[in-house]
């Protein structure tokens, strides 16, 4: 019987292609994953980048506004306010006893800017 060298290097090549076949595609797998994270990240960034400090009304620029120690932020355009968690809930707790006045403040309406401020509970009584 004759040597056959090419059926050897065959079965060789097949053996070692069999044997590291499952390491290959699990790190062609990894590969794949690894890139579509880094694109989904990309993304993500990109979308936070273009929408950071909007407004989630009109898109306009939010700007820092400071009320009473609590840092909000205010639409340049509609005038919104926007809080962050936890934020309403510590300013509703400092005013729980005058909640009426502190939201009449914070809307802009005051109890002496002239005929179109809203009454008190004291003037509604003297009248």
């Amino acid at each position: 019987m004759a040597w056959d060298s090419a059926r050897i290097r065959r079965q060789r090549e097949y053996g070692w292609f069999r044997g590291h076949e499952a390491e290959m595609i699990e790190q062609a797998r990894e590969a794949r994953r690894a890139e579509r994270q880094r694109l989904e990240n990309e993304e993500t960034e990109r979308l936070r980048t273009l929408h950071w400090k909007k407004c989630p009304n009109c898109g306009h620029d939010m700007a820092d506004q400071e009320i009473e120690g609590v840092h909000t932020d205010r639409c340049s355009f509609c005038q919104g306010i926007f809080f962050r968690r936890g934020e309403l809930e510590i300013l509703l707790l400092r005013h729980d006893e005058d909640k009426r006045g502190f939201f009449r403040n914070l809307l802009g309406f005051h109890r002496d800017s002239g005929p179109e401020a809203v009454p008190t509970e004291t003037t509604k009584r003297s009248s």
